[in-house]
């Protein structure tokens, strides 16, 4: 399963290819496992400043784990919990990594993949796009990190309403109800993706990491100490600041270095 993760890259803007079409993309034990290792390997590239994960071919970004193997890999509790630590990892690396993520979902977006579109900083889909998560009919529930992660996206209602009657939500519908940030047709799907990223990689990458990293703590109920409230104007110290303030006076475009 060498392949099973792609990783493609244009200047500041890596893409990361969920590889397995014939199965709609689904993802076996390794895959996980391999998706955790390339996000990580991404998040410590320096000149990086985004990265877009998305689905091989046109029929899904992910079905989620691959269920055909569940009768050697996933057979008992102690199994489950094995596997449970390969997605967990792959979640984990994706919400620790560095730069600003994009989920880019054309067809179904379903089991853990729902999970690893949550992950992502923004998710942004098609009209054929269905989320949902369907475990019911396979008699057991959300595991707690997976439902940690829809649950800081969608609200308690609309998971358990996903999970408990089974049933899929169509890109429109996933769009009123906040699960994803913007729904375009099929055919415009890849341009908005990109225009998207490059919007992104135009702007400071300091900030945006920072952004990343203020937005996972506040998800920390505990207090904020005085060092991590410096934090917010820390950056004011930074070369990117200085040409960011520079450029605004001047009316031109800001270089920024990362720096």
């Amino acid at each position: 399963m060498s392949d099973a993760i792609l990783v493609n890259r244009d200047g500041p803007i890596a893409t990361v290819i969920l590889n397995n079409p014939d199965k709609r993309n689904a993802l076996t034990k390794a895959a996980w496992s391999q998706l955790a290792v390339t996000m990580q390997q991404l998040s410590a590239v320096d000149d990086l400043r985004c990265i877009m994960l998305r689905g091989a071919g046109s029929e899904a970004f992910s079905a989620g784990a691959d269920i055909s193997e569940f009768p050697q890999v996933r057979a008992n509790a102690a199994q489950a919990e094995n596997y449970g630590e390969a997605v967990d990892g792959a979640i984990r690396a994706m919400l620790d990594c560095r730069h600003p993520t994009i989920a880019m979902i054309l067809g179904a977006c379903t089991g853990g993949a729902l999970a690893i579109a949550c992950a992502c900083d923004l998710r942004i889909c098609g009209e054929s796009a269905r989320f949902g998560v369907p475990i019911n009919r396979l008699g057991h529930a959300l595991a707690y990190p997976e439902m940690k992660v829809v649950l800081s996206v969608v609200s308690r209602a609309v998971a358990l309403e996903a999970l408990l009657e089974g049933r899929l939500l169509d890109a429109r519908e996933s769009e009123r109800r906040g699960l994803v940030n913007r729904a375009v047709a099929d055919s415009k799907l890849e341009e908005e993706a990109y225009a998207t990223a490059q919007r992104i990689a135009k702007g400071a990458p300091l900030a945006a990491r920072a952004n990343k990293r203020f937005v996972r703590r506040l998800d920390d109920t505990s207090g904020l100490s005085p060092k991590e409230m410096s934090e917010g104007y820390a950056l004011c110290d930074s070369e990117d600041y200085k040409e960011g303030v520079r450029a605004f006076f001047a009316k031109e475009k800001p270089a920024f270095k990362g720096r």
